[in-house]
C-alpha cells in the first residue's frame, strides 16, 4: 500500500506530466480571456507633383503650401501667390479652363481657316461684306450681344451653381435638366448637352452617369493641351506682328 502510493507521488511530480499540465490550465486560460489583435494600416502618402522635380525645397516658389495637387494639372507652379486665398484659386482655376478651351478652339480654327480659305487669320475680319452681307456694326452688335448673354449666365452660375439649369433661366429650352451640373464639378458640367458623346460618362434609361476615372484622365488631358494652345496663340501673336502666319512660319 505504501509502495502504491509512492508510485502514485511519483507520477504527479513527474516532470513531463507537470509540464503538460501546465500547457493545459495555459490553454485554459488563453481560452477564457479574449484574444485583442490590433492592426496596423500603413498607408503610404501620394506626394505633390513639381514643376521642378529634380529639385527639392520647402521655398513657396517652388512648392507652394496653398497647391496641394487635388486640382487637375496641378504641378505647384504660383510664383506670384496668385491662388494664396481659396476664393481666387477657384476663380483663376475657372478662368484658365476657359481661356484654355477658347485658346484650342482658336488654334483649330487659324489653321484650317488659312488651309481651307488661303487668308491670314489676322486678315479674315479685315472685310466683313466679302463673306457675309453684315456691316460691321451689325456684326459686333450681334457678338456682344449673344457672347455677353452666354458670358452673364457663365458668371451668375459660377457665384450661384445650378442656377441657370431651371426653366425660367432657359426659356427656350423645354429640357433646361439637360443644362445641369450632372458632374457637381464647376466648369465640367458634363450632361447630354455639354457630353454627347458620353467621353466622360454614360446615359442609361435617359440619366447621365459620370465615371469619376475617365473624368479625372480628361480633365488632366484637357488642362494640358489647354496651356499649349494658350502658349500657341501667344505665339501667333507675336508672328501676326511681322505679318507672318503659322502656316508661313512653318513654310507651308
Amino acid at each position: 500500500m505504501a509502495l502504491a502510493s509512492t508510485s502514485a507521488t511519483a507520477v504527479l511530480k513527474n516532470p513531463f506530466l507537470g509540464a503538460r499540465r501546465a500547457l493545459a490550465n495555459a490553454a485554459v486560460g488563453a481560452a477564457a480571456k479574449p484574444v485583442t489583435r490590433r492592426v496596423v494600416v500603413v498607408a503610404a502618402a501620394v506626394g505633390k507633383k513639381s514643376w521642378i522635380p529634380a529639385f527639392k525645397s520647402d521655398a513657396e516658389f517652388i512648392d507652394p503650401s496653398w497647391l496641394d495637387g487635388s486640382l487637375p494639372g496641378d504641378f505647384g507652379f504660383d510664383p506670384l501667390g496668385l491662388g494664396k486665398d481659396p476664393a481666387f484659386l477657384k476663380w483663376y482655376r475657372e478662368a484658365e479652363l476657359i481661356h484654355g478651351r477658347w485658346a484650342m478652339a482658336a488654334v483649330l480654327g487659324i489653321f484650317v481657316g488659312q488651309a481651307y480659305s488661303g487668308v491670314a487669320w489676322f486678315e479674315a475680319g479685315a472685310q466683313p461684306g466679302a463673306v457675309a452681307p453684315f456691316s460691321f456694326g451689325s456684326l459686333l452688335g450681334t457678338q456682344l450681344l449673344l457672347m455677353g448673354w452666354v458670358e452673364s449666365k457663365r458668371w451668375v452660375d459660377f457665384f450661384n451653381p445650378d442656377s441657370q439649369s431651371v426653366e425660367w433661366a432657359t426659356p427656350w429650352s423645354r429640357t433646361a435638366e439637360n443644362f445641369s451640373n450632372s458632374t457637381g464639378e464647376q466648369g465640367y458640367p458634363g450632361g447630354k448637352f455639354f457630353d454627347p458623346l458620353g467621353l466622360g460618362g454614360d446615359t442609361k434609361d435617359g440619366v447621365y452617369i459620370p465615371d469619376a476615372d475617365k473624368l479625372d484622365r480628361l480633365k488632366l488631358a484637357e488642362i494640358k493641351h489647354a496651356r499649349l494652345a494658350m502658349l500657341a496663340m501667344l505665339i501667333f501673336y507675336f508672328e501676326a506682328g511681322q505679318g507672318k502666319t503659322p502656316l508661313g512660319a512653318l513654310g507651308l
